[in-house]
């Protein structure tokens, strides 16, 4: 990997706090789509490690089933990381947007 995920251009910012949270966030992120804009998203979540992977695995799972739902392309990349000392972060951006970008 030769670039960091904090590189991708972001059209908004999620903060997260729990499960219905992150529903909220998927909901969102359907509406606003993944292809139309040239730009990803990034979700703040807790840095307790229980409560961030049930967001991780709620935001992967509810995504995938939602794009699918609105016939939307499931081609979506997406990396965790340490945002800061509270936060980690997932970035989510379109496969065909991050190719277009070059990163």
């Amino acid at each position: 990997m030769d670039f960091h995920p904090s590189q991708i251009p972001i059209a908004e910012i999620f903060k997260v706090e729990d499960e219905k949270a992150a529903l909220d966030a998927v909901d969102r992120m359907i509406m606003l789509g993944f292809t139309e804009k040239k730009m990803g998203y990034k979700i703040l979540m807790p840095k307790e490690k229980r409560v961030a992977k049930r967001i991780g695995y709620t935001v992967t799972t509810s995504l995938t089933y939602g794009l699918k739902k609105s016939n939307q392309d499931r081609d979506v990349r997406y990396w965790t990381y340490h945002h800061d000392d509270d936060h980690y972060a997932i970035v989510l951006i379109s496969g065909k947007v991050f190719e277009e970008l070059g990163l």
